[in-house]
């Protein structure tokens, strides 16, 4: 009887280990862009001069916990580090200070999507999901010349819309894939990706590696007292950890 009663109990333990890794699942991965990095900015409504940008490698990173309560949304949070230098020979005026000769720039767009999405499809032929999303943005554009700065801030938010699709070939683990934030309250900002991935089924997780290309574009006036038009596009390679 204490057999049984042992055997059962391992039983049960088993089937609720098996359906708690069901009920939470968590997506980590990163990406390594490579950019092209072109544009124009000023302070505040002022003229807009460019720079010539060197290309530039970038990183994303992000974690995503998706739940089976239907009316509570998935959650993702990406990191995405974007900085690149460039360099003018020219006048130009930003961040109180009026420049003349050789000057180089440091344009920084860091930033961090908060992802709030459904999932209205998830097979293995077709998924889709759908959201908003706040990019809070964390950098700063900043001119030098002789150790001089002029330097401006920032450090706002955007309102966007998110989705996120896929395309799989039964049996095979290849996917195609496009993933879309575009901006609300700055209608002219987006950033996407479209690509294609392979999926490898483990036990305790799968794991996926995908490639693509990529497109951050900043068109904003006065957006933290920085008007520009910024962008940053370029072919990435990544993995990401699905358990």
């Amino acid at each position: 009887m204490k057999k049984a009663i042992l055997a059962t109990a391992l039983l049960a333990t088993s089937v609720s280990s098996a359906q708690a890794a069901t009920v939470i699942g968590f997506k980590l991965g990163a990406d390594y862009w490579h950019t092209d990095v072109s544009g124009t900015f000023a302070d505040g409504s002022g003229q807009h001069q460019g720079f010539d940008y060197d290309s530039s490698a970038q990183t994303s990173l992000w974690v995503a916990m998706e739940h089976p309560v239907p009316a509570l949304p998935n959650v993702m949070i990406r990191q995405n580090s974007l900085d690149a230098d460039g360099e003018l020979n020219g006048e130009f005026s930003f961040g109180g200070r009026d420049f003349n000769g050789p000057l180089s720039a440091n344009s920084d767009l860091t930033n961090t999507d908060f992802v709030l999405y459904y999932e209205l499809l998830d097979n293995d032929l077709v998924s889709l999901d759908l959201g908003a999303a706040y990019k809070l943005m964390d950098g700063a554009i900043r001119v030098e010349q002789n150790g001089l700065p002029g330097q401006m801030n920032i450090d706002s938010g955007i309102i966007m819309g998110y989705a996120s699709a896929s395309i799989g070939v039964p049996g095979l683990g290849l996917y195609g894939f496009a993933d879309v934030l575009t901006g609300i309250d700055e209608t002219s900002v987006y950033d996407y990706a479209v690509g294609l991935g392979w999926e490898f089924d483990g036990v305790a997780l799968d794991t996926r590696v995908r490639g693509g290309y990529r497109d951050f574009n900043f068109d904003v006036n006065n957006f933290s007292d920085v008007s520009s038009n910024m962008e940053f596009k370029g072919f990435f390679a990544g993995v990401e950890l699905v358990f």
